[in-house]
């Protein structure tokens, strides 16, 4: 009996034992869970074959054919481990190029009047900026600006080696304006602003100039590629002009089509390929 008493006893220890075991071998899977999940829900933690496909250099199985050969280091050191996990911040680089996983964006938005186009405002005046604020996780900033009283389009964008291109002034991207003045041009103005206008002892270029169809002779259309301040209301100031309404319609190879004032849009892939292309 007393060693029947003892087994009951040494088996009931063993449950006992047993359990305890189990719960810290279950606490510990849990914890392991609670861990793989934190990271993966982590926005600065990622995938390296997902960096890489952010990153445009592939797509994400192409990026593991080269994470295996070993064509990606990590921090300086050659990873060729399947699912390895980088930080955002981390030192990547392909073939010895550092990548940058953060995906570019390029939004369009048809501005309206009465906004300025600077980041921050201590005037506290509404800013453009904060009309397309919704449309990305990432910092976007306006590739040129536009004074508070200009309407129409500006682009904003994250790229930001594509934004010091487009502001070389080798690369003056066409714009044009549809210009409102106090009063008519005279065709002899129109015609010296063709012949190229001197402002500020440098003469401003204009591509083309023309009336409006079907609109007062106060009204003309602008093409011009200068990338100079304000220069289209500098160009009608040095001629005796006031400009009442100045709305940028095209922007590049972009036009205010189906983009109503105050919205944005995303580009199009092709819209994207097709700045990406000027060096």
């Amino acid at each position: 009996m007393s060693r029947f008493d003892s087994n009951n006893d040494k088996k009931k220890h063993d449950k006992k034992g047993g359990a305890f075991r189990n719960r810290n071998i279950g606490k510990a899977k849990s914890s392991i869970k609670k861990e793989e999940a934190k990271k993966l829900s982590d926005p600065n933690t990622m995938r390296l074959n997902r960096y890489l496909a952010n990153s445009g250099v592939c797509s994400r199985r192409e990026a593991d054919i080269y994470i295996a050969a070993g064509n990606v280091t990590v921090n300086g050191k050659p990873i060729s481990e399947m699912g390895y996990k980088v930080q955002i911040s981390d030192d990547v680089r392909f073939d010895g190029r550092r990548l940058n996983p953060i995906k570019k964006e390029y939004v369009l938005l048809n501005k309206p009047k009465d906004f300025v186009t600077t980041g921050r405002d201590d005037k506290g005046r509404r800013s453009a900026t904060s009309l397309v604020a919704g449309a990305s996780k990432s910092q976007l900033t306006a590739v040129d600006k536009l004074e508070k009283t200009t309407t129409g389009l500006m682009l904003f964008t994250n790229d930001t080696e594509l934004s010091k291109r487009l502001a070389r002034p080798k690369n003056g991207l066409r714009k044009i304006f549809h210009v409102t003045l106090t009063k008519d041009l005279r065709s002899a103005d129109l015609k010296k602003i063709q012949e190229g206008v001197a402002v500020e002892e440098n003469i401003v270029r204009v591509q083309d100039i023309s009336f409006v169809d079907n609109a007062p002779k106060n009204q003309v259309g602008i093409e011009i590629y200068s990338s100079r301040n304000n220069i289209v209301k500098r160009l009608f100031k040095e001629l005796g002009y006031e400009i009442t309404m100045l709305d940028r319609v095209v922007y590049h190879t972009l036009t205010k089509k189906d983009l109503p004032r105050g919205h944005w849009r995303y580009l199009t892939e092709q819209e994207a390929i097709n700045l990406a292309m000027i060096k």
